[in-house]
């Protein structure tokens, strides 16, 4: 019988569920298909005739700085890819694998350097490392040499390494953790163990979480603008694709054709990251795996373990150290530590860049409130109607996550040029608002993820009872689903405001003026010039803190909503 209520339950649809989504596929179509498609089509278009043509991509491919991006941008996030791993890899093997004294704090400063964009602590790197920063002023003086931890591509390696590290040490870390025990155990009984244990059972049987979390860093490496443009370092794709549209203009075809490649890779990535794991079977015998076998450190081992751990940790929150005393600094060049400290920077910023905070807020709470919404809305059409091609909103909307921001960007412009506002005199690519649409677009897919597990958590037999007693659907919406909802509701809003506030690659290609301009874009601006490095790191520092607490909100309430739900009977 409750199978019969459900299938029944399900198989009804009304107008409501249907008319809203052909609105939300509007909305998707309008904001995120069509300005992608312009990019395409104006990268395969004739720029005198309109026609179709390969003679774009022909004269991508025969420009040396181009050829050079092209392979820079691949060289970078694939070293990027080694180096994070290279960090990665000890912090979650010796925290799963070993007794491992303060592993819980461990595993949460490892996760720290999410928090700081990239471009926000690129500058203060270079402060920090560069070729008169603190470490090579130290080590000439101690040593005699120097290490070009910052000049060219290395700069943007090390400091995306650092950035993305998390990535692959969250997911391999709960990779390890799902490891079917007795498999090692049996390995163990074979006579393998040690180094060889590792290589042969280990670390293949965690190959899903690794291989999630190295795909993620490079396509975050390869697609990011902000880090290359801030360490001077242009020729790379994102780079060149905003220069192009900023500088000729966005009736070149170059920026477009750029825009198709990093749109391109990013699919790739996902797919080579598919096919590394298909055809190969991952499957633990039991629930969970039981995690790997933790044994006692012998001193020495101890010893040696620490000193690594301590070190990595040192080296990752690095930047977070640099840009606080580059933030109270007064001067600080071609000496180990500032000349002094002062409070103006930050006086100067609630003073002068009011402006960029109260934007940001206002854009953020925009987008992230959109996004709930929308997202909400297609958790519920997918999971809780039968309308046909409901799976085709879901796919939509994911689908954001394979495209860059600096082409979302150029997208909006070469569309939205030609549409002037209402009772303004101004083109919507220039006013505002596409800002937030932007921003919302960008972070769809992290509230849509957060609003499904949520209401995958709410029984159906819940909506079931509330309309056999007379209710109608969208009464059962709003007083029963919606309220059970409400933490992952907010996990979503809280998520894509913390991130949405420091988005850089998308709002420096939609920002008109500085009036209309959020603090991602301002730390741009002040990082600029010397004069302006210590209110941008300010700047920078409340960036940070906005990202820090939405962290740590998001995962509060999801804490809370799952100890509520483990207290909670089965409703199912």
């Amino acid at each position: 019988m409750t199978v019969k209520a459900s299938s029944g339950f399900l198989s009804r649809s009304n107008f409501g569920p249907k008319a809203l989504a052909i609105l939300i596929a509007l909305f998707l179509i309008m904001f995120l298909a069509v300005p992608v498609a312009k990019v395409f089509i104006v990268a395969f278009q004739d720029p005198s005739t309109g026609s179709f043509t390969l003679i774009n991509f022909v004269d991508f491919f025969k420009t040396s700085l181009f050829r050079e991006s092209f392979w820079n941008s691949f060289y970078v996030s694939s070293v990027s890819v080694v180096v994070a791993s290279i960090i990665a890899l000890p912090l979650a093997y010796f925290t799963s694998r070993f007794n491992f004294g303060g592993t819980v704090i461990i595993q949460t400063l490892g996760i720290v350097p999410l928090i700081m964009p990239p471009f926000v602590g690129a500058v203060a790197m270079q402060l920090l490392f560069g070729s008169n920063g603190s470490v090579n002023l130290l080590l000439d003086e101690h040593l005699g040499f120097t290490i070009p931890f910052m000049e060219g591509l290395n700069g943007v390696i090390f400091v995306q390494s650092i950035h993305y590290f998390p990535f692959i040490l969250i997911n391999l870390s709960a990779a390890l953790a799902n490891i079917d025990r007795s498999m090692e155990e049996s390995a163990l009984s074979l006579g393998s163990n040690g180094m060889r244990l590792f290589r042969r059972i280990v670390f293949p049987l965690s190959m899903p979480g690794y291989v999630a979390g190295a795909s993620i860093v490079f396509i975050k490496v390869f697609d990011d603008l902000g880090t290359p443009l801030l360490l001077n370092v242009n020729n790379m794709l994102a780079p060149q694709a905003y220069l192009r549209i900023s500088s000729v203009g966005i009736s070149d075809p170059m920026g477009y054709v750029i825009s198709v490649i990093l749109v391109i890779f990013s699919l790739f990535a996902m797919w080579v990251a598919f096919l590394a794991l298909r055809g190969k079977d991952y499957a633990t015998t039991q629930k969970g795996g039981g995690g790997l076998m933790k044994r006692d450190m012998k001193p020495a081992e101890k010893f040696i373990a620490y000193a690594i751990v301590l070190f990595i940790l040192a080296v990752v929150l690095s930047p977070h150290l640099a840009l606080g005393l580059l933030s109270f600094g007064t001067i600080w060049s071609y000496s180990v530590l500032p000349d002094a400290y002062t409070l103006e920077h930050y006086a100067e910023v609630f003073s002068s860049a009011g402006d960029f905070i109260k934007n940001t807020l206002l854009y953020a709470g925009m987008a992230a409130t959109i996004d709930v919404v929308i997202g909400t809305a297609i958790a519920y059409i997918v999971w809780r109607t039968k309308i046909k091609g409901r799976k085709i909103l879901d796919y939509l909307a994911m689908s954001a996550l394979a495209v860059p921001g600096v082409v979302l960007g150029i997208g909006y412009l070469r569309t939205f040029y030609q549409f002037d506002v209402p009772f303004k005199d101004i083109p919507l690519a220039n006013y505002w608002l596409i800002i937030v649409i932007a921003l919302a677009i960008r972070r769809l897919p992290y509230a849509m993820r957060a609003c499904v597990a949520a209401l995958q958590q709410v029984s159906v037999s819940l909506e079931e009872a509330s309309e056999s007693l007379g209710a109608r659907k969208m009464t059962t919406v709003k007083r029963i689903v919606i309220p059970l909802m409400t933490g992952g509701i907010l996990a979503g809003f809280v998520t894509s405001f913390a991130t949405a506030a420091v988005e850089l690659s998308a709002t420096i290609m939609l920002v008109s003026s500085e009036a209309d301009a959020p603090i991602a874009y301002g730390i741009y601006v002040f990082m600029q010039s010397a004069a302006g490095r210590g209110p941008g790191a300010a700047l920078g520092i409340l960036a940070v803190v906005i990202v820090a607490l939405g962290t740590y909100v998001s995962n509060r309430i999801i804490q809370k909503a799952n100890q509520k739900n483990a207290m909670s009977p089965d409703q199912h």
